[in-house]
């Protein structure tokens, strides 16, 4: 089914406001408010009306819109495993710990201060990368990926290793989101400097607040058709939720796929 139109109803949340204490992004600007897309699937021409558009580090970003460049940098991409030396991903039994969700996205080993030095160096180019073709933000994957290593790693692990990908961002002139990780909002934000978020089913799951909460208007949030406990009309005018949110379908296809599926609340 192709969705191809803005919204069923008003967002119950207005846009465009500052996050609680400033936004602390590059230039002081923050994310404007409005319909986003998501399109790490592939990159097409987003609809009239959409002002944010999340794409692949490897895609260039969207004319006309805010652009987030999407970053794994905490799990190895799918086909680029090559890059990563395999010292620099955490091994049980001399063999890579994987994602259970993604079994081809190798969990990167955090836990001393020599790799994440290097993970660093491998992550801080993408980010230069991303600026360099004229995204405004990024936005870093897998920040909870030490909740899928057996205590192998830690958040303290990762919030160290995000502090230094945000400064890297911020250094090459983008704002730096946080992707997921809900209960670690306050200090991801706090400690590791995130300007704001980008998650995925939190109307779903009711725990938008927990970004909203820390981050004000400065969320966009990914819905997806395969896991909607109410209608999308009903969380658009949920007060809960993000102003900027999406209906996707879940493989983030493009308008010639089938199954394509985009829709967004009015304003």
């Amino acid at each position: 089914m192709v969705l191809g139109a803005l919204g069923l109803v008003g967002c119950g949340v207005g846009g465009g406001a500052e996050m609680p204490g400033g936004t602390g992004m590059p230039g002081g600007t923050g994310m404007p408010g409005g319909a986003p897309d998501y399109q790490l699937g592939g990159a097409y021409e987003p609809a009239a009306g959409v002002r944010i558009v999340g794409r692949d580090r490897g895609a260039e970003p969207a004319t006309d819109a805010w652009s987030i460049c999407y970053v794994n940098a905490f799990q190895t991409q799918p086909g680029e495993r090559d890059l990563w030396d395999d010292d620099l991903l955490l091994q049980r039994d001399g063999v890579p710990v994987f994602d259970p969700d993604w079994p081809d996205e190798a969990l990167a080993d955090t836990s001393t201060p020599e790799k994440r030095e290097r993970i660093a160096a491998l992550v801080t180019p993408w980010i230069e990368g991303c600026a360099d073709a004229g995204f405004d933000a990024v936005e870093f994957d897998n920040l909870d990926s030490f909740t899928r290593s057996d205590g192998a790693l830690s958040l303290d692990d990762n919030l160290a290793l995000a502090t230094v990908l945000v400064d890297a961002a911020h250094a090459a002139g983008l704002a730096a989101g946080q992707k997921n990780a809900a209960e670690h909002a306050e200090a991801l934000h706090g400690r590791a400097g995130f300007d704001f978020a980008v998650v995925e089913e939190c109307a779903a799951y009711e725990e938008c607040d927990a970004y909203t909460d820390v981050y004000g208007d400065q969320v966009v949030d990914i819905e997806y058709t395969d896991d909607l406990p109410r209608s999308f009309a009903e969380m658009c005018a949920d007060p809960s939720s993000p102003a900027s949110m999406v209906l996707r379908d879940r493989d983030l296809r493009t308008p010639d796929d089938d199954g394509y599926v985009f829709e967004g609340c009015v304003g």
